[in-house]
């Protein structure tokens, strides 16, 4: 009997006739005709009401409902999910569905509506995009159904309750790497590199055919063979691509919902992909003022699993970045050449310099690319009109920090550091240009 209350609600119709019938019940003082009216109306309400109970409450499970997610979802991507309706009634069934969703994405008024004939089921989805990583915990998904009276409401709560772990953008991960397998890349805006230099892995010597570079033409073999004869080559294979993610206070800086280092996250995640489809290695150093994770770079079928639980749970934190323990450890741990792309952000020209020693060494052993983001907040600053004195000294900052930006991106050039100044939305494919135009030009 509890829960047959609790489940049971008057709707806005009933109300309204309520409120018409109190009314007329006022009116009815004065005129007794309006009384009378009133009386036989109240009757005509209850009876209907209590029809519209019987009919609602006759049938034990009138909806089954079910809710379907994939076991996981994607950071910073709108995720599909699924509610599966069925009517097992003989009514035609109003339905407003309220879904008890995470508290981290802060919907409050969350609800969606449908109409179901007798014996029909229906599909609804909706879409949810997280910011942060971790676990998100769906609750009961509740069902309001009204049939054609529409005086009485009752929920239907389906414990649907699960715990869902957000991990680093593998949605995005998947899109570049169907991309790359079909060719198709610069649909994204990954720019075609012609190569510049051959590879160091020799293949096979072949009959020239048509098109041939003449400077891959073997003379000796063409004198043996007495006719032209050229060298092939392979795209130099298993090179190390390790990506480097300063989880230090400068990361923390939000952009759209997320973090910069949930941008450099994802990316990382991309980036190894299309490394690895490149018969490439692939690792990870993430770092603050302690090594946090080292993972050495392999081509394995468990690799980019590896990769992908290992960045689920980085977080970043507020101390200081400590670059003379990434040195140390690149150091101890990376014996052969490999292309290093660090994801970091600095703000200002002074804070480059305390750490340029560590990154000038880094290059001279390994191949290292600063990445690090533009504020493209100052960018509206600078392009608004001035209207006082404030704004000037505003916009006058603004203009001071994107010059230390394109100071620093000077001053790792003078060293013949490669780097990347990028907004964080385009971070994935800056990295992959480079890494593609790197790969061409023959330096790893």
């Amino acid at each position: 009997m509890k829960s047959f209350y609790l489940s049971l609600y008057f709707s806005r119709r009933f109300y309204l006739s309520a409120a018409v019938l109190v009314l007329f019940f006022s009116f009815g003082h004065f005129l007794p005709l309006f009384y009378i009216i009133a009386k036989v109306s109240a009757l005509f309400l209850l009876s209907i009401t209590f029809l519209d109970i019987l009919m609602l409450y006759r049938f034990k499970k009138p909806i089954l409902a079910e809710r379907k997610l994939s076991e996981r979802l994607s950071n910073g991507d709108n995720n599909r999910l699924e509610i599966n309706l069925e009517n097992n009634s003989s009514l035609h069934l109003k339905l407003k569905i309220i879904d008890e969703i995470p508290f981290q994405f802060q919907v409050r008024n969350f609800e969606l509506e449908t109409v179901l004939q007798p014996g029909v089921d229906t599909v609804l989805e909706y879409f949810l995009k997280p910011q942060v990583r971790g676990e998100y915990h769906f609750g009961n998904l509740n069902v309001f159904i009204q049939q054609s009276l529409g005086l009485i409401t009752r929920r239907i709560r389906f414990d649907l309750q699960k715990t869902v772990p957000v991990y680093p953008s593998y949605i995005q991960m998947r899109k570049y790497e169907l991309l790359a397998i079909s060719n198709r890349l610069t649909e994204v805006g990954i720019k075609k590199v012609r190569r510049l230099s051959h590879a160091l892995e020799f293949e096979q010597i072949r009959d020239y055919v048509k098109g041939d570079d003449f400077r891959t033409i073997n003379w000796k073999a063409t004198a043996r063979r007495s006719q032209l004869m050229v060298n092939q080559y392979l795209d130099e294979k298993s090179q190390k691509v390790y990506c480097l993610i300063d989880m230090g206070r400068s990361m923390k800086m939000p952009f759209e919902g997320m973090s910069l280092l949930d941008y450099a996250i994802n990316s990382s995640l991309v980036l190894s992909n299309i490394a690895m489809h490149k018969k490439d290695k692939a690792g990870l150093i993430s770092f603050s003022n302690k090594i946090h994770t080292h993972l050495p770079a392999e081509r394995s079928s468990l690799q980019m699993k590896r990769i992908l639980e290992s960045l689920y749970n980085q977080q970043t934190d507020f101390s200081e970045t400590d670059f003379e323990q990434v040195y140390s450890i690149i150091k101890r741990k990376i014996n052969q050449r490999s292309l290093l792309v660090l994801f970091t952000n600095f703000e200002w020209h002074i804070s480059l310099m305390r750490q340029m020693k560590f990154l000038r060494q880094l290059n001279r052993s390994h191949l290292l690319v600063v990445v690090f983001f533009k504020n493209t907040e100052l960018h509206d600053v600078i392009k608004s009109k001035v209207k006082s004195v404030d704004e000037i000294y505003l916009k006058t900052i603004a203009e001071k920090l994107t010059f230390e930006k394109r100071l620093i991106v000077k001053e790792l050039q003078k060293y013949g550091i490669q780097s990347i100044l990028t907004e964080p939305e385009n971070l994935s494919v800056q990295s992959i240009n480079k890494y593609l135009q790197l790969k061409a030009m023959g330096q790893i």
